[in-house]
């Protein structure tokens, strides 16, 4: 008997390993077939981290860059500001809405991207009309789009705390709600804003769809028209763009490992 079980034990770890392999190769060989191409060009780079050198040389690209950035940036902060403390608001005040809240903030995960675009159409004519053509009015967009992802994080992070004593005890020392929320409630969910902000990040600098049919410009925009005059940067910043989402959500994970060893 326990020579069957060694043996399917070791079946198992053979089969374990096997899938860690394939998917290994999966990820990792058009990662490396990327760095391969884009060092093919010595000064490739070089020149990517070269910021002034950079700017000069391919301006749309710092343009696009620059750009991504403060949109990931504000959206993090937009997300964060309407969703946290909706969330928590709910959890203690309304909980018949949660349901409500939570199909809202899912059903853009629903809506593929074209379609969002189609009816976002119409409302960034008048975004534009007020607040000009800047690429920073993609932060609303954005902001719907990343709630999905925000609110499974932050929600997440709410059903890890009985959130409704916490917030009795604050207010029987005499806290108002305000205190409540920001000084006890946010403290016990750090990781969770943490990850709902890492998530934003990484989707803001990966979305393409709706910045390049609504006429915008980021990274994503950029490396795509730069791929028509230089294919090698242009697959180096893809390449860069794809190690940056990794950092996060290695953060992330950390995050969530450093919480779970705290608890």
């Amino acid at each position: 008997m326990a020579g069957v079980i060694a043996a399917r034990r070791r079946k198992q770890r053979v089969f374990r390993w096997a899938v860690l392999v394939v998917l290994g190769v999966f990820f990792l060989l058009p990662l490396a077939a990327m760095l391969e191409f884009s060092t093919r060009n010595s000064e490739t780079w070089p020149l990517l981290v070269n910021w002034p050198k950079l700017s000069d040389t391919y301006p749309d690209l710092a343009e696009g860059i620059v750009s991504s950035l403060e949109q990931a940036a504000l959206t993090a902060i937009l997300m964060l500001v309407l969703l946290v403390p909706t969330t928590i608001w709910v959890r203690l005040r309304l909980p018949k809405l949660r349901r409500f809240v939570e199909f809202l903030c899912l059903l853009p995960l629903t809506i593929p991207a074209i379609v969002l675009v189609v009816g976002l159409a119409p409302v960034y004519a008048w975004v534009t009309y007020f607040l000009g053509g800047s690429s920073l009015t993609l932060v609303f967009a954005y902001t719907i789009l990343v709630l999905p992802y925000a609110y499974r994080a932050i929600d997440a992070g709410l059903s890890a705390i009985d959130v409704k004593t916490v917030a009795e005890a604050a207010r029987s020392l005499g806290a108002g709600w305000t205190t409540v929320i920001v000084r006890v409630v946010l403290p016990n969910i750090r990781s969770a804003v943490l990850s709902a902000a890492f998530l934003t990040v990484a989707l803001v600098l990966g979305e393409f769809t709706i910045a390049s049919l609504l006429n915008r410009t980021n990274l994503q925009v950029s490396i795509e028209l730069l791929g028509k005059s230089s294919a090698t940067m242009s697959v180096a910043v893809s390449l860069a763009a794809l190690l940056l989402a990794f950092v996060l959500l290695m953060l992330l994970s950390l995050a969530g490992g450093s919480k779970k060893e705290q608890k």
